[in-house]
């Protein structure tokens, strides 16, 4: 007993001497993580000049566009093929994809041999060779007839350019058929195909196995969005954000990149890491002074890695008491699939005995420890380097993503990684140490080229599909030009109904006469009161307007609250409320005796009479005071200051706000003669000459006219363009039938009619994963200020997702690219829409005053207008489109519901006086 324990006391010493030994020997081989963690810092700043466009050519690190731009989100199905053209043999795989209860994969596979003489024969030979396996496996298979989607793994260097077109660059791993590189591979398989003429194939897809890799774990694991080959060679893809990927067109979305990283250090980066075996590998590889990085950690090169070490140290008398022999100086005897014998924690000692007396040398069990140690030094190494590289593409996505904590799953596959004992767990307990705020998950793909082309080109097929869908459903949006000059006539045909005495009644766009016959002449001047009731806030403004040199306009008010209880109560309560903050307005402004001229903006339907009479049509937004409706509401409002007994006022004019937004510009712009809102609603009113205005005497001079352009198409005229989608917003809203236009192009219904097209494309599988949240069925939840977010180009599809998430909407970056397309869509038409009626509006004017050419400026108002990215844009042009002959300016208002109704009153006060004088 005392002589066992004695025996392995001395042994455990023996052991500790060993290592410490080779430890100090091969110090230069071992790295702290301060260390791993300067290399990582390196290898992300090659990752950046891979992708930067002036940076790729000199970069190490190709970072090659891949054109996946998506993994499998757990909706593909169908029938697939893929082949696998990466070594001597050739592997032809049929995938069924389908979804029972869950996503299931099926799959048959045949593996065909590729003879040395046409791997070293002619391009044709190849591809012909390559046609006549996949002729035979479709004929065992039964599918000759099919036209079936193929993914093609091609697992040598290529450049692509699309998903399914991808040159050689160079051919590797013994392959040297000759007139393939420099040309497309697809595009030679499809005329091998051709030749034969007895089938039929889709090639849908190009990928190397690195990529196969992530797609095949992707289609296990969602979260999965980086692969890593780590075998006989090393590479590693991850998903990159498309504005990152300066090689590739546009910024919208993600796409892989695949790395080949084997190239890390060609350009000197890691010479400071490397040690004399390193350069000595180097030297006598077939492509000295590339592919650094992949010689030091890949499985190719580990076992040579062993024996130069092993060597050198006999040679110093520090193994095999300096014993060599032919067999140990003889290149690539020791393997990788050794060291992972001589690294099993028990066997691994009579397992290096074995296969140094194969070496023909005699071994102490002092040289087992150290052989033994020396291995594990090596793939430790590796492991250490992968994961100092694997943590710098981590770090990138973690900041891609703006996360604090990054979740994500690795996709792995390759022979070191599978068959080594220890290799895994070093590799995984290394990126956790240098990357401690990632939880990264390792799955270790199964079949993973094979199957992971039928995966890429799965969700090819899925997303060409969707894209043909959504495309078709957002055809309805997109106006064509003859379209647009259709809603253009017609909207004259509109203007002139509600013009004309007989027709009026019955006219969708009421063209109704405000009484403003004037804009600003600049001579305006005094102090004016201006009254703003359009909503639960209710304002009262002192306007100062200073005429000569210079022109001033200064303003005073204050805001006040309208309680439910009087908007709802009777019509004395409401107007005795308002006529109470005006007496508070004047008491704060020091003004009660001074008898001022007013303006009163009242957003509500009237039917005007003069400028200081208009009647209510209905009360709108929630207001319901009693004894109101179908009464002038100024007379209503003089009752009320009467009432009081404080003070007097002289109410001048009664305005919209549309009139007040074009009051406003035309005091700066003179040409303005057009007012529009493009904000929560929608309308214009213009300047008309009177003879047209035949609902008021007198054919003298113009007035304005609010049009109320929101009515638009309340007669069906507008039918053959609204969507169903349109329809049901329509029929869900307050008023159906009503305000149809208004309903297309304003703020107030932008964001519903959003919300509809989502549900119908989640319904129909395209977004969510087919899951319809409550948040997406509750109405209005999507407001327009979304939209406007959303369609940002400053918005990377990142901040999409968050507002997407704050919305309850779990959404994918797919889905975020969708959400950004319907949008777009939904705006550009409201755009175009607005444009094609204020087309018709400059037009009227320029034919109404004989003109072949009209230069008029518009004043415009409203968030939409204001704070959409695109919406002014695109009205302006389709506004240049659809009148050639008008040169139309767009003038920002501010402030058209208060300065605007003083100015309606100092306008009012100047023609009064004009009159008197006479």
């Amino acid at each position: 007993m005392i002589a066992a324990q004695l025996l392995a006391y001395y042994f455990t010493e023996l052991k500790d001497d060993q290592v410490k030994k080779i430890d100090k020997y091969l110090y230069s081989m071992r790295f702290s993580d301060e260390t791993l963690l300067d290399i990582t810092q390196r290898f992300r700043r090659e990752l950046a000049k891979g992708l930067g466009r002036d940076t790729n050519a000199t970069a190490a690190l190709k970072m090659l566009p891949t054109f996946v731009r998506s993994i499998p989100d757990g909706s593909e199905k169908g029938d697939f093929i893929a082949l696998d053209l990466g070594g001597s043999n050739f592997r032809i795989l049929r995938v069924k994809v389908s979804h029972e209860k869950k996503q299931t994969v099926q799959m048959e596979s045949q593996i065909y041999d590729t003879p040395e003489d046409i791997i070293h024969g002619s391009g044709t030979r190849l591809f012909d060779h390559v046609a006549e396996c996949l002729g035979d496996f479709m004929e065992k298979q039964n599918i000759k007839d099919k036209k079936l989607p193929v993914g093609f793994t091609f697992s040598f260097p290529c450049q692509q350019t699309k998903l399914d077109e991808s040159f050689l660059i160079t051919w590797t791993k013994r392959f040297k058929a000759n007139g393939v590189e420099g040309m497309d591979v697809v595009k030679l398989l499809n005329k091998a195909i051709k030749k034969r003429g007895d089938y039929e194939a889709d090639i849908m897809a190009v990928v190397n196995d690195t990529v196969g890799t992530m797609m095949t774990c992707g289609f296990d694991d969602q979260r999965c969005e980086v692969g890593i080959i780590i075998g006989t060679g090393t590479n590693a893809c991850y998903m990159e954000e498309l504005r990152h990927i300066d090689l590739v067109e546009g910024d919208e979305g993600r796409m892989c990149v695949n790395t080949e990283w084997g190239a890390f250090g060609d350009d000197g980066r890691l010479e400071d890491i490397r040690t004399e075996f390193d350069r000595e590998i180097d030297r006598g590889s077939l492509n000295p002074g590339k592919q650094l990085f992949e010689k030091m950690v890949s499985g190719m090169y580990m076992g040579e890695l062993v024996r130069l070490i092993l060597v050198k140290m006999a040679r110093e008398g520090q193994l095999f008491e300096g014993r060599i022999t032919p067999e140990l100086l003889t290149k690539d005897t020791i393997e990788t699939k050794h060291i992972s014998a001589i690294e099993k924690s028990k066997e691994g000692l009579n397992k290096a005995r074995e296969i140094l007396i194969k070496l023909g040398v005699e071994p102490t069990n002092e040289d087992c420890i150290a052989v033994q140690h020396v291995c594990a030094i090596v793939s430790f190494r590796s492991a250490n380097l992968i994961a100092a590289t694997l943590a710098g593409i981590l770090m990138r996505l973690k900041e891609n993503k703006g996360v604090a904590r990054l979740r994500t799953t690795v996709g792995i596959d390759g022979s070191l990684y599978k068959m080594h004992p220890q290799y895994s767990r070093r590799l995984h307990k290394t990126v956790r140490r240098l990357v401690p705020d990632c939880d990264v998950r390792f799955l270790l793909s199964e079949s993973g080229s094979g199957k992971g082309a039928a995966m890429v080109t799965a969700v090819a097929y899925r997303l060409a599909e969707q894209s043909k869908h959504i495309v078709q459903t957002l055809s309805e949006f997109r106006l064509t030009k003859e379209q647009l000059l259709e809603v253009k006539n017609r909207m004259r045909i509109e203007m002139q109904n509600g013009l004309s005495a007989s027709t009026q009644d019955s006219a969708t766009v009421k063209m109704l006469p405000t009484f403003v016959q004037s804009t600003p002449d600049g001579t305006e001047h005094g102090d004016f009161l201006a009254l703003d009731l359009g909503g639960t806030n209710f304002r009262v403004l002192l306007v100062k307007i200073r005429s000569g040199k210079r022109r001033t306009v200064e303003m005073h008010n204050k805001i006040y609250a309208i309680p439910l209880e009087v908007m709802q109560g009777t019509g004395e309560e409401l107007f005795d409320h308002i006529v109470h903050c005006i007496s508070d307005f004047l008491d704060y402004m020091g003004m009660k005796n001074t008898r001022l001229p007013l303006g009163f903006t009242f957003s509500f339907p009237c039917r005007q009479t003069s400028l200081d009479a208009g009647i209510l049509v209905t009360w709108t937004k929630g207001f319901k005071a009693t004894d109101c409706e179908g009464e002038d509401v100024v007379g209503l409002l003089r009752e009320a200051i009467k009432r009081r007994e404080e003070f007097d006022l002289d109410v001048v004019a009664v305005v919209n706000d549309t009139v007040g937004t074009m009051m406003t510009c035309a005091y700066e712009e003179p040409t303005c003669e057009i007012g529009l809102i493009a904000g929560t609603g929608s309308n214009a009113c213009y300047m008309e000459e009177m003879r047209n205005v035949e609902m008021i005497e007198g054919d003298e001079g113009q007035m304005c006219v609010n049009m109320e352009w929101g009515a638009f198409g309340d007669n069906g005229c507008l039918d053959d363009i609204r969507t169903e989608y349109d329809r049901a917003v329509d029929d869900f809203s307050l008023n159906p039938g009503k305000q149809r236009y208004e309903k297309m192009c304003s703020g107030m219904y932008l964001g519903e009619i959003v919300r509809n097209i989502l549900i119908d494309m989640t319904k129909r599988g395209f977004l969510f994963r087919g899951q319809i949240s409550e948040t997406l069925k509750t109405r209005s939840i999507f407001e327009t200020k979304f939209l406007s977010q959303i369609e940002s180009d400053r918005l990377a599809l990142l901040q999409v997702r968050s507002i997407l998430q704050h919305l309850g909407l779990d959404s994918t970056c797919d889905d975020s690219i969708i959400v950004k397309e319907v949008c777009g869509a939904v705006s550009h038409r409201a755009a175009q829409l607005c444009g094609a009626g204020m087309a018709a509006v400059v037009d009227k004017i320029r034919e109404n005053r004989g003109l072949d050419h009209l230069n008029i400026t518009v004043g415009v108002d409203g968030t939409l207008y204001k704070l959409h990215p695109h919406f002014s844009g695109i009205m302006h042009q389709t506004v240049n489109e659809l009148a050639p002959q008008c040169n139309v300016n767009f003038l920002l208002s501010e402030d058209g519901s208060g300065k605007g109704a003083a100015l309606i009153t100092a306008v009012g006060c100047r023609l009064r006086q004009e009159l008197n004088n006479k």
